[in-house]
This record gives C-alpha cells, sequence and structure tokens, in this order.
C-alpha cells in the first residue's frame, strides 16, 4: 500500500474539496494558510481534530477510531481490513472523514493524522496495544476457567489495563496459581510493569467476536413518540406560560420594593433566594431560574450604589404593560440567546464552592448553541409529536454527537427541556408552534402564535359569599390592574382566586381610589351579586381610613420665636427649599437638612443642626467623597461567523498559489539584504526585466500577521514601493524578501 502524505492529498483533490474542507472546519482557514502544506500541519493538530470530532455521530467516530485501534497513525490501513472491523455503511461514513480531512487516501491505503491517537487517548476503542502474533488464539480461549474468561472479559470492554501485584513474578503455566498468572504465562495478558498488565489488541478483538464495535451500536436507537394535535401541545404550554409570567411579575413587584443585595463575589444569596422561593411559592430552580430571565432580558440589573442591589429597570414598567403574548416573546427570546446555564446554580465548583445565581460562574457561551440543538431535533418531529421520555432524547443527542457538550452533555438536554416546558416553549414532549416561529427567527409569528394558544381575556369576575374573588380566566388589563390593587392573590391557575381582606381594601385606598370607586368596580364587573358583607367591609375600612395623615420630609426647622419663622416663611428662601408650616414654631422641608441650612446661610439667617435629643450636629464633611462604580460584567465571547464565498475565494486561491510556488522550477534568487537593507537593485532590475518581459516571477514574502509564503505572479507595474501584478495584487516591496524568474 502506498502511503500519501495529507498535504500531498490536499494538492491532488478538486478546489470543490478543499473549499468544503474549509466551510466544515472554519479553524483551518484563519489566518489563511500559505500553502496546502500549512493547511495539513493545521488540519493535524490535536486540538483541531478534536473540534471536528465534536460534529460526528457515533457511527463515523467509530470508523475513525478503529482506524487509530488499527494503527493508520502510522501505516495506511486498507478499507478491507477496516471492514473486517466493522460492520455498517462505511463507504458513506469514510466519505464524510475524507471531506473533513480526518481521513485520507484511497480506499487500499486509509491514513490517520498521528495526533488523533491523543484525541481518543491511549487505548482507542478500549484496545490495548497489539502483541503480535498469539499462536492458536482461539484454542487458549477455549482452555480458560470461568475465572480467567470473567477477568479477561472485563478487561476486552476497555480500559485494558488492570493493577494486580500478581505481575510481580515471571512463572510458567505449571507454575501459576492465580488467573492474572495464568494469563500472563498463556500469553493472553502482557506484562507492563510489577504492577500493571495489559490485554493484547488481538484478544480483545477475539473476545468482542472480531469486531471494534457491535453493529447494533453503530445503529441510530430509535425516539419514541407519542402523538398530539398541534393545538393541544400549544394550550398546554399557554398554561404553562401565563404562569411563568405570572411569577415574574410578581418578582418583579418584589425586587421593586424589597431589593435583594448583591452578593460581594457576584450573584445571589442562599438566603434571597429562599426569600423569593417563599414569597412567590416556588421551588429553588424555578426562583433561578425567574430571577436569571429577569436578568437576561434587562428587566432587572445590579444597581450601581456603594451597596448594589438587583433592581428593576425602566424596561420592566413597559414589559408589565405589554400583552401576555409580548411579555412571553421577551422572555423567550432571552431565554433562546442567554448565554448562562441556570441549571448549574446549587453545584459545586472544583474548588468546592457552591455556584450562586446571577453569577459570572454561570455564563456558558455554548448555551445558546446548545439549547438550539435540543429544540432543533424536536423541529424535525412532525407536527405535534413529542418524545416519551427525556432520557430517550438524551440517547438519540448523544449517539448523534457523543464528544459535544462536555461532562454536561447529557443534562443540557434535561435543563433545556426542563426550561423550555417551564416557559411554554415545549409541552407535552412536543415544540409549540410559538417556538418554531421563533427558531426559524420570526419574532411576530412567534407572538402571533402564542396569542392564539392563550386563552382570551375576560371582562368579569365571579364575587363569592366568603368574600373570594374568581377570575375564570386571564383578566382584561384594565381589570386585572383593578382587582390586584384590591385583592391578593389566594391561588393561581387558568382560574385565578383573590381574596379581599381588610389590608387588601386598605391597600387600594391608599393608592388614591375610593370607597364608591371599588363598589362600582365590583357592581359592574361581578357577574355574580355582590355579597353584603363585601359592601360593609369597604364602607368600614373607608371609615377609618385617612384620619391620621403622614407626609414626607427630610428636615424641620423649629424656633420658639413665631416671628423668626414668619420672616423665614416671607424669605425668597421659603419657596426654594420648599418650607411647609406645620405647627406655629415649626417648619418642615423635603430637601436634605445640610442643603436646607446652606440656602438660610446664604440668605443672612443663622441655623443650627441638631439630632433627636436637642444636641447640636457638626455636618462639614469629614473628608472627600468619589461616586460609587457599578460591578465589571464580562462580555460572551463571539461566536466564529460562517466563511463567506468571497473570503473562501480568497483562501483557496491562496492555498494554491503557495502549492504553485512550492513546486515552479525557478532561476537564480536574487534575496533582499537581512535586517531591511537599502541595496535593492538587484530585486528591482529582475522585477523590472519581468515586467518588461511579461514573465513570471517567484517572490518570497511576509505578510502583516508575520507570516513568511511564496508566490509565483506576473509583474505589471514596479514603482512606488509596490509590485502589482496580473491578478490585481498589490505587494509592499519592502516585504518582498526573495525573487527569482520561474524557468520554462
Amino acid at each position: 500500500m502506498a502511503a500519501i502524505s495529507l498535504a500531498d492529498w490536499l494538492r491532488s483533490v478538486s478546489d470543490d474539496t478543499v473549499a468544503d474542507l474549509l466551510r466544515a472546519r472554519r479553524d483551518l482557514a484563519t489566518p489563511p494558510p500559505a500553502d496546502s502544506g500549512v493547511l495539513a500541519t493545521r488540519a493535524g493538530t490535536a486540538g483541531s481534530i478534536a473540534r471536528a470530532c465534536e460534529h460526528l455521530d457515533t457511527a463515523t467516530l467509530a470508523v475513525l477510531e478503529s482506524l487509530v485501534a488499527a494503527g493508520a497513525d502510522a501505516e495506511p490501513v486498507s478499507r478491507a481490513h477496516l471492514g473486517s472491523l466493522l460492520r455498517g455503511d462505511l463507504e458513506t461514513m469514510l466519505d464524510q472523514l475524507r471531506g473533513l480531512a480526518l481521513v485520507w487516501g484511497d480506499d487500499d491505503a486509509l491514513s490517520v493524522a498521528p495526533a488523533a491517537r491523543e484525541v481518543f487517548g491511549p487505548f482507542p476503542a478500549g484496545l490495548g496495544a497489539p502483541a503480535g502474533s498469539v499462536p492458536d488464539l482461539d484454542g487458549l480461549l477455549s482452555e480458560i476457567g470461568d475465572d480467567e474468561r470473567a477477568l479477561v472479559t472485563k478487561l476486552s470492554v476497555g480500559p485494558p489495563i488492570g493493577r494486580t501485584r500478581d505481575a510481580a513474578t515471571d512463572v510458567t503455566l505449571a507454575e501459576a496459581e492465580t488467573p492474572v498468572q495464568r494469563l500472563l504465562a498463556r500469553g493472553l495478558l502482557i506484562r507492563r510493569d510489577d504492577q500493571t498488565v495489559e490485554l493484547p489488541r488481538e484478544v480483545g478483538l477475539a473476545l468482542r467476536g472480531g469486531l471494534v464495535y457491535p453493529e447494533d451500536a453503530l445503529t441510530e436507537p430509535e425516539l419514541p413518540l407519542n402523538p398530539h394535535q398541534q393545538s393541544t401541545v400549544d394550550q398546554a404550554a399557554a398554561g404553562e406560560s401565563m404562569e411563568f409570567l405570572r411569577h415574574l411579575e410578581s418578582l418583579l413587584h418584589l425586587w421593586s420594593a424589597q431589593p435583594s443585595p448583591v452578593l460581594k463575589s457576584g450573584g445571589l444569596g442562599v438566603r434571597e433566594l429562599r426569600r423569593i422561593g417563599k414569597e412567590l411559592d416556588v421551588d429553588d430552580t424555578r426562583a433561578t431560574l425567574l430571577a436569571e430571565l429577569a436578568l437576561g432580558s434587562g428587566l432587572v440589573a445590579a444597581s450601581d450604589d456603594s451597596t448594589p442591589e438587583w433592581v428593576p429597570t425602566t424596561l420592566a414598567d413597559s414589559w408589565l404593560a405589554s400583552p401576555p403574548a409580548l411579555r412571553w416573546l421577551t422572555i423567550a427570546q432571552a431565554w433562546l440567546d442567554l448565554p448562562r446555564l441556570p441549571g448549574l446554580a446549587g453545584s459545586r465548583d472544583a474548588k468546592d464552592k457552591a455556584l450562586a445565581p446571577l453569577s459570572e460562574e454561570l455564563r456558558r457561551p455554548v448555551a445558546p448553541s446548545a439549547r438550539r440543538r435540543v429544540l432543533g431535533v424536536l423541529a424535525e418531529l412532525p407536527a405535534g409529536a413529542g418524545v416519551k421520555g427525556v432520557d430517550e432524547l438524551v440517547a438519540a443527542l448523544s449517539w448523534r454527537a457523543p464528544r459535544r457538550g462536555g461532562r454536561l452533555r447529557d443534562e443540557l438536554v434535561r435543563w433545556t427541556m426542563a426550561e423550555g416546558s417551564a416557559l411554554g416553549v415545549v409541552a407535552l414532549g412536543a415544540l409549540t408552534s410559538a417556538a418554531g416561529a421563533l427558531l426559524e427567527d420570526d419574532p411576530h409569528g412567534a407572538a402571533s402564535a402564542m396569542a392564539d394558544a392563550l386563552p382570551r381575556p375576560v371582562d368579569h369576575v365571579l364575587v363569592q359569599a366568603d368574600l373570594t374573588v374568581v377570575a375564570p380566566g386571564p383578566l382584561e388589563p384594565d381589570l386585572a390592574t383593578a382587582i390586584n390593587a384590591v385583592a391578593d392573590v389566594e391561588s393561581a391557575g387558568h382560574a385565578t382566586v383573590y381574596r379581599v381582606t381588610e389590608g387588601s381594601v386598605r391597600r387600594a385606598l391608599d393608592s388614591g381610589r375610593t370607597a364608591d370607586e371599588l363598589q362600582e368596580l365590583f357592581r359592574t364587573r361581578s357577574a355574580t351579586p355582590v355579597p353584603q358583607s363585601l359592601t360593609y367591609l369597604i364602607d368600614d375600612v373607608a371609615r377609618r381610613h385617612g384620619r391620621l395623615r403622614g407626609g414626607a420630609a427630610a428636615a424641620f426647622l423649629r424656633c420658639d420665636d413665631e416671628v423668626l419663622l414668619a420672616e423665614v416663611l416671607g424669605h425668597e428662601v421659603a419657596r426654594e427649599y420648599e418650607l411647609r408650616k406645620i405647627a406655629p414654631t415649626v417648619l418642615v422641608s423635603p430637601h436634605p437638612l445640610a442643603l436646607m441650612l446652606d440656602g438660610l446661610r446664604a440668605a443672612g439667617f443663622a441655623p443650627a443642626a441638631e439630632d433627636a435629643a436637642g444636641r447640636i450636629l457638626d455636618l462639614r464633611p469629614s473628608g472627600r467623597r468619589i461616586p460609587a462604580r457599578g460591578r465589571g460584567t464580562r462580555s460572551t465571547p463571539p461566536q466564529p461567523s460562517p466563511i463567506s464565498s468571497e473570503q473562501l475565494s480568497a483562501v483557496l486561491t491562496h492555498i494554491r498559489a503557495g502549492d504553485r510556488a512550492a513546486t515552479t522550477r525557478r532561476g537564480a534568487t536574487v534575496r533582499l539584504p537581512a535586517g531591511g537593507g537599502s541595496d535593492t537593485s538587484a530585486t528591482l532590475a529582475l522585477l523590472a526585466q519581468a515586467t518588461r518581459e511579461q514573465r513570471e516571477v517567484w517572490i518570497g514574502f511576509v505578510d502583516s500577521h508575520g507570516t513568511a509564503s511564496q508566490r509565483v505572479v506576473t509583474p505589471v507595474r514596479v514603482g512606488g514601493g509596490i509590485l502589482e501584478s496580473s491578478e490585481n495584487e498589490r505587494y509592499p516591496l519592502h516585504r518582498i524578501t526573495s525573487a527569482a524568474l520561474v524557468e520554462d
């Protein structure tokens, strides 16, 4: 079998093949390779191979790993030999591997890069190193006892090494006393050191029936489905989304009234998370998701105070005033593109430190692509069809890309399904119509689909004799605002139950509503007669409401001399600081005390500051102050964009030009002086000659990245420090390191 290097193979294939390779393995094109040799070197690195393997399914990976196990990284392997190790559609999988330059060569000489062994580890496919020929292997295996067979069978599954003290001494079969010693004596195990034995590759293959992987392992597992009507899925999701939006609204109101402090290390503390769970009646997992999406959608941010807190932003007001479908769209889009993993909250890092919600430790740039991958599988199913269980979906996705996602590969699928179900993106194991439109970058269609699925708002409530108010569906926005002002939510769901109490009526009166307005609300919006007990409750609370009055004041001014106070009130400074008399000897102001006193002093008065006990206070500044700085955040690394057709054409031209320069016969080479010397007359003369005679010239140059390469060009003009070629390329003369005429 004639071996061929990857560089030579890349030179021999068509431009379309190289273009497809650069599209599939984007990392190979940046910066543009100087020639096929550089491209081959990049493609053969362990890091690049590992990235390419992330997109391979289990069967294709098994072909590549089997080639490594067969030693194709050192010597070419024939397809016939590969076929004896695997069963399946090898042609399709080999074509895919060739397209990624993970395998190259004809069927009689398949090769892989030596670095592939680093990617798959020291024991590819769980097989050990070859031991050479083992005479009468089948006969030896038939002679071993049950304990010996159990041992080699376990090692044949992988890894093929084991630790044992029985490897310390070399004994004959007659002297052997333990299974390990008997296997060593028969040559079915190899001694690596005094405490390590290894099962040879030939023995492992024999115990596996001659196949590296069983045939069923190369077949994608079926994904059991449950058929549903798409309308049923959408309606079920709408109910979940309404509940999530209600909880998020409650969180915004909670943090508006009492913001949670930001931990010194960033994030949300356990105590505050439990407070949210208690106030909203949700578990820690849902509370974490609510907080993460409030932050991710911009509805909440950390304040810039010296002691920062999680506070709703101005976007929260417009979000609360939006229709439910638009609210859902905002949150669903934020979740889909959230570069964080809320499911990690509460787990421990390498230092055994708990990961806090809203902390930087939950940031994972791969999260959005992982979610879209899971939802993409659901989008491929028939309309309304849902997976029977998450575990089956995990198995299917792990087969399709076993090396993608790292240690969180399976958890990412479970978290996506759980979070999607809570948001109304997924229901009954199926993708909703709204989520399908969202995946297709159609936000208008997504909002419209969710609006169609949501129950229609109702314009009435049912008032019960026990002072409960039942909303038989989502209320119209103005009615919901009015009912929430005068009643507390007792239970939520498709039918929300409110309870009217003395405290809730007082809250409504505090907001500026009158008793007559509350009576009118229930009289006109209740589909049932208003119970007399509710009328009495509203009238009784209204009778006692407002007899005591309170107001806000930041500072007071008192004086036993009423004439002096009258003089202050008559001065313009009283209007500037909004001084108001609340007693014959007391004035109050909404402005800070120090500011008010400075204004009075500037007006010619001589006030003094006092504390609660009447003692004189010194309000002079104690030192220099600077504004509090906000918390720094790390931005999400940009995702690499697909290579454009123009970029691809330029890179391909660059590579082929380098290949041509590397194989071109050239005459005597003129080199520029090292260190940027000024004697360039010989080079200029050679380039001028090539320009006059329209001959090709070989040049070596260093690009702006400092990368040295070679080109074959036909000069059309040399001047102004620039060499212009017939291909409309320009080469600065100071970057050209050598030149030679191309020989015919």
